[in-house]
């Protein structure tokens, strides 16, 4: 499969480490945003408990410091850009996406200043925080025993984020929790353990207030060619044999209901890539693949189709886009639940 091509066009910042591109929060619209979080904190009664924000290489809490990291690219608009063109994925695409990664963040700096996890309540509802924490995990996409916040069914990962996720689904305004979980016993259950302790920890001082840095960008020796050229690196064999499946979805397409049609045919690749950025995300959203797999697949698929000339009419887009969308989460799902994506 080609991989991205890396030029100098990028920008005149692209070979310099990141650490020297002056990068900051102060004056950039992540600024508004983290004061209007700080305020969603006092609205609902955490008030001796304040995070420590800095710029990194992703979002994250360092174990047991009260520090948030927020990914660099988020504190220029040009940066953001050149990750939608890299990576397709972005976890902070808007303000209100910011505000939804802070929420899960602020879990772990609740959990880790005043160490819930080793209440033995959290245990019974979470599980050990000493549990191994795994990149590759297995949803099981609407199982009750969790809620949802983050794509991905990502309070399924560990207990860790379990906790983050029921913290994030509680403090986020306007959200009616008793109701969206009042048929999900345990789910709900974690949601009023929260509820419950969140009102004891009000006026309690936290036990850990460390903010020790983790990877912060000022930090970071690599140049933003090194970082672009190790997130596309494709690390998982790609499916074989799908050729039979593209013709399926194109050639079928194309034989119009109306035999007189003059729809122009359109390349399948130019589909597929036109609608790689959405489905990336929808992907993940609803069956935890990640989005960079799903960019290899697609980028797969992409390079196959123009090599058999598979084209379709223009006025039957909608429908080649649903199946499309149909296959490549039937892929997704066997590679999640299987460990490939074509098991034998």
């Amino acid at each position: 499969m080609p991989t991205h091509e890396f030029t100098a066009t990028e920008g005149p910042y692209w070979s310099k480490p990141i650490r020297d591109l002056g990068l900051k929060i102060e004056g950039t619209q992540l600024e508004p945003i983290l004061h209007e979080f700080l305020t969603e904190l006092d609205r609902v009664g955490i008030r001796r408990l304040r995070p420590h924000f800095y710029l990194s290489h992703e979002w994250g809490v360092p174990f047991n410091t009260t520090a948030i990291a927020i990914p660099f690219y988020l504190a220029r608009p040009e940066l953001t850009a050149l990750h939608a063109r890299h990576v397709g994925h972005i976890e902070g695409s808007s303000r209100a996406d910011i505000l939804r990664y802070l929420r899960h963040e602020m879990g772990h700096v609740v959990n880790y200043g005043y160490r819930l996890y080793e209440q033995e309540e959290w245990v019974k509802l979470f599980g050990s925080i000493t549990q191994p924490y795994l990149e590759d995990y297995r949803p099981e996409p609407f199982n009750p025993r969790y809620v949802a916040h983050l794509p991905g069914w990502y309070a399924q990962k560990h207990p860790d984020e379990d906790w983050a996720e029921t913290f994030a689904v509680w403090m986020t305004p306007g959200r009616d929790w008793r109701t969206e979980y009042a048929d999900k016993p345990e789910a709900l259950a974690k949601l009023h353990y929260c509820d419950r302790i969140m009102a004891e920890l009000a006026d309690r001082e936290p036990v850990v207030t460390t903010v020790d840095l983790d990877e912060a960008v000022d930090s970071l020796d690599y140049s933003l060619r090194d970082y672009y050229r190790s997130s596309s690196a494709a690390g998982d064999s790609l499916p074989p044999g799908l050729d039979g499946s593209l013709r399926s979805i194109f050639e079928e397409l194309g034989q119009s209901e109306d035999p007189t049609t003059t729809a122009l045919r359109r390349p399948a690749a130019e589909l597929i890539r036109k609608v790689e950025r959405d489905l990336m995300a929808h992907v993940y959203r609803w069956t935890g693949h990640f989005p960079e797999r799903t960019r290899a697949l697609l980028r797969h698929l992409a390079e196959r189709a123009d090599q058999l000339k598979q084209v379709y009419p223009e006025d039957r887009e909608t429908p080649a886009v649903v199946a499309l969308t149909t296959l490549v989460t039937a892929l997704a799902m066997n590679y999640v639940h299987r460990g490939s994506y074509a098991p034998q």
